[in-house]
């Protein structure tokens, strides 16, 4: 067993409480549950048994007394904390996270291992020597030293993308059930399924949701709050070649396959994910088949910038003109569909939504730090749904691997600052 940790919210005007953690106990139960999402599934849920960690949290939140807490036939979680302050002008408040871990690695019979008083050594996975967490490869590390470091096996992530942000999330339900000191207004809860494959707004319901701004609990490092992601386009180029018979083929057969990889290795290393950083956005193959015939390629286009979104998808149509130009009776399409954008044209419009989660985190003991996210989150479409939605930390790291990890200390702060952010628009309120 290991020892109580006592949460002490020393910033608030006029409460101090000491509250007994649950979140790694919570945390520890949530990532031996698959619920790894199938991006080729067509039901909703992709995959049934991300309802199963749905029932574990319903059942959670009933036995803490929510009464309405329940999950939808779609894997949607939802539930509420009524207010408790005689302030009737309280903006409702939704806090989400997202119950599927990546289909990019194995999440079946993950066994998550407590490293604790971590000191900078490396540390080795068991079930798998070859997989080493060093410092120097998860810079963050620096700042754990003494905490207790949660990974995986070495065969499976560990999914605290997302299941440490749910542990975050029920943790602070807990604590404000139980603590009728924390003066706040009504709060809801979404959990989602589906986030990892982009449906996991698909079929929410946002008049049950009926708040006024979210928070999505799913960023990275401690003190961190993103008010910014990419805008998103999903692109399909289909080729359309010439097929004939192999022994009677000179001069006649054009295939689609060569002129498909002809157009992949024409795109700039200058517009590629390995190839760029910080608000730089890229052109991105994920999918390639097809026949001599007929080939199609699957295509994520990013940036910041809604412009250079445009700007790169004619890029690509043009390189893919070029390619096709060399080979007369051959001939494309090109389709794009969009995704997701930027939420902070959103957010922009709402300032204080992003500054209330800025002074959650001082208050809760960090150095809050404003950051752009180089990916989307269930916040990014929600906000464009009539609900503003800023990303804070859950502590998650390397996030889609065998090397995943999160600190025990950092799960904590993140409650911390889920009820701070509470108590916020409860004294802002009149």
């Amino acid at each position: 067993m290991s020892k109580i940790v006592k949460l002490s919210l020393t910033n608030h005007k006029n409460s101090k409480f000491l509250l007994e953690s649950t979140v790694k106990r919570r945390f520890l139960n949530y990532v031996t549950i698959d619920t790894q999402s199938d991006a080729e599934s067509k039901t909703y849920p992709s995959t049934q048994k991300q309802k199963n960690l749905g029932k574990v949290l319903v059942a959670e939140l009933l036995e803490m007394g929510v009464i309405d807490a329940h999950l939808d036939e779609f894997g949607y979680v939802y539930a509420t904390i009524p207010s408790n302050t005689a302030k009737k002008n309280v903006p409702v408040i939704c806090f989400c996270s997202h119950i599927d871990t990546s289909p990019d690695c194995s999440g079946a019979n993950v066994k998550p291992i407590v490293h604790e008083n971590y000191q900078g050594e490396d540390i080795v996975l068991p079930d798998d020597t070859t997989q080493v967490i060093k410092m120097n490869e998860h810079p963050d590390l620096k700042n754990q030293l003494g905490n207790n470091i949660i990974t995986a096996s070495g065969t499976t992530l560990l999914g605290a993308d997302n299941k440490a942000g749910l542990a975050e999330i029920m943790d602070a339900c807990y604590q404000l059930i139980h603590n009728p000191g924390i003066k706040h207004g009504k709060i809801r809860i979404l959990f989602t399924p589906d986030e990892e494959i982009g449906r996991g707004v698909d079929k929410v319901d946002m008049q049950k949701v009926g708040a006024y701004a979210g928070y999505t609990i799913d960023g990275e490092s401690a003190g961190n709050l993103e008010n910014e992601t990419f805008s998103a386009d999903g692109a399909r180029l289909t080729v359309k070649g010439i097929s004939a018979h192999p022994g009677f083929a000179k001069g006649k057969m054009q295939s689609a396959l060569k002129i498909a990889a002809e157009i992949i290795n024409a795109l700039p290393l200058e517009l590629s994910p390995e190839g760029t950083n910080d608000m730089q956005g890229f052109i991105h193959p994920i999918g390639f088949g097809g026949q001599v015939e007929e080939a199609h390629i699957d295509f994520i286009i990013r940036d910041f910038d809604d412009a250079l979104l445009a700007q790169h998808a004619e890029t690509l149509r043009q390189i893919a003109a070029d390619v096709l130009a060399r080979y007369p009776g051959a001939g494309y399409e090109f389709d794009v569909n969009p995704q997701y954008r930027n939420m902070k044209k959103v957010l922009e419009q709402h300032p204080e939504i992003v500054e209330y989660g800025l002074e959650a985190i001082k208050r809760a003991g960090m150095e809050p730090k404003l950051c752009s996210i180089r990916g989307g989150t269930d916040g990014s479409r929600l906000s464009f749904m009539g609900l503003p939605c800023p990303n804070i930390f859950a502590g998650e790291h390397a996030f889609h691997g065998k090397q995943e990890w999160v600190s025990e200390q950092d799960m904590q702060k993140a409650v911390a600052t889920i009820l701070h952010l509470c108590m916020i628009w409860e004294e802002k309120s009149v």
